[in-house]
Parts: C-alpha cells; structure tokens; sequence
C-alpha cells in the first residue's frame, strides 16, 4: 500500500523527533522540553499539549505507532484528504489529553485538598511532591495522601497513541468488515468487533491499572480520549454527509 502524503509527513516530524531525543542532550532534554507533563507540575509548558504527540520513549514504541499510522492513516486519508485527516488526528490527540488530565486531576484534588484541609501548605506539598523528600512532622495518613498524589503530579505523557485511536476510530467506522489481527495473537477480527474491544480493554487498564498487551506505563485514558474523539468526529460527518460537512 503507497504511503499518503501527510501520513508521510507525520512520520518524517515523528522521527526527526526522535532522533532529537536520542542526539540532544543525553535523551533528556527534548523530554523535558516537549513531553506532556501535568499542569501542576514547574515542568509543565502550554505547547507540551502538541508537541508530546510527536515524541517517543523508545524504538519499539516509535516503530509500532508509526506502522499502525501508515497502515491505518493512508487507507483513513484517501478517503477524507488531506486537511480532514488531520482535523482528526490532532482532535483526537487534544481529546487524549482531556481526557487523561481530567482523569489525573480525578485523582489529585481531592487528595490535595485533604492536605490543605489537613494544616499542610500549598508550598509543602509542591516541595516534598517535585523532591520525593518528606519534611519534617508528617503523618501517616498525610504521608498516604502525598503517595496517592505523587504518580500525577509527576506524570509525564509522549506519543502520538492518542491521535492514532481517533484514525484507528475512523478506520473502523469506514471498513466495519475490514479483518484485523493482533500480531502477538493473529486471529483475524472484523474491525466492527475488534476496535471497540481494544477501547474496552483500555479502559478497563486505565480504571483498574490491570494491562493486558501495552507496557505499565501507558497512558490507557489517553487512548480512549482519542478514540472516543475520532468516533464522534466520524459519526458527525457520517450523519450529515449529504451537506456541507459530507466526509465522502
């Protein structure tokens, strides 16, 4: 299958990024510069937003977004140009983020709050959370609290995962029948049945931290933000395809 122009695009910024990363500043500085990390954290910088979909842990995390974009992306491009494309791919990437802050700030205001409401500073807090260091006087159930809070506060988000489920989303709405297969289990699925499952089973990591075939550390949230995006995008444009907003 011949590669579409802006997939090929995106695959060039993707890798150029990566390379960034590998050559500049020991691997760290382009982190810290473009990952994603949480708003609360001094870290944290408005274009990290766009910016952490074109970054990268790893090789083989690079190799299987940038596969799944050219073997999703092109067919999903063709169809929709250019300019349609990538109002998907980088709405259902700012819909990976909604989503996955939204679901760390779940997490942290109500334990931050406890610890305001407990005689703690917003100051101490800031300090022991970027320092993994506890002052001085801390309580159990503080010291729990300060644990609970830490993997948010902390958080940093890379890849274009995100933007790939709103594709993977809108692949699945246009070929229903289309069969896929995980590499890893090569029972070939139909599209209809096997993308709302892999969305399913992010959640469900998300909800419970249980992984079933990403690393750990995925950003499960992200992936359902993303592909909930692309499917209402896809759902919108489908429903009203006879006017000025027809996707075919």
């Amino acid at each position: 299958m011949q590669i579409s122009d802006t997939v090929k695009h995106l695959i060039i910024i993707n890798v150029i990024m990566f390379v960034g990363t590998l050559a500049i500043g020991n691997g760290t500085l382009f982190y810290e510069w473009f990952a994603l990390y949480f708003p609360n954290n001094d870290a944290f910088q408005p274009w990290q937003i766009i910016t952490h979909m074109f970054m990268h842990g790893g090789a083989m995390h690079i190799f299987f977004n940038m596969f799944a974009l050219w073997m999703f992306g092109t067919p999903v491009e063709q169809v929709l140009g250019s300019k349609r494309f990538l109002f998907i791919y980088f709405s259902a990437g700012l819909g990976a983020v909604l989503l996955q802050l939204g679901y760390y700030y779940f997490q942290y205001v109500p334990n931050y709050n406890t610890l305001i409401e407990s005689g703690l500073t917003s100051g101490d807090i800031k300090q022991m959370l970027t320092t993994n260091e506890v002052i001085s006087g801390i309580s159990q159930s503080q010291f729990t609290l300060l644990k609970d809070i830490y993997p948010s506060y902390n958080a940093s988000m890379v890849g274009a995962s995100g933007c790939l489920m709103g594709i993977l989303a809108a692949f699945g709405m246009m070929n229903p029948e289309a069969k896929l297969m995980l590499i890893f289990l090569p029972i070939p699925i139909k599209a209809k049945y096997f993308i709302p499952g892999i969305i399913i089973l992010d959640l469900i990591s998300g909800l419970t931290g249980q992984s079933f075939f990403s690393p750990s550390n995925t950003a499960y949230m992200a992936h359902v933000g993303g592909a909930v995006t692309g499917f209402i995008i896809m759902w919108y444009w489908k429903k009203n395809q006879f006017n000025r907003n027809r996707w075919n």
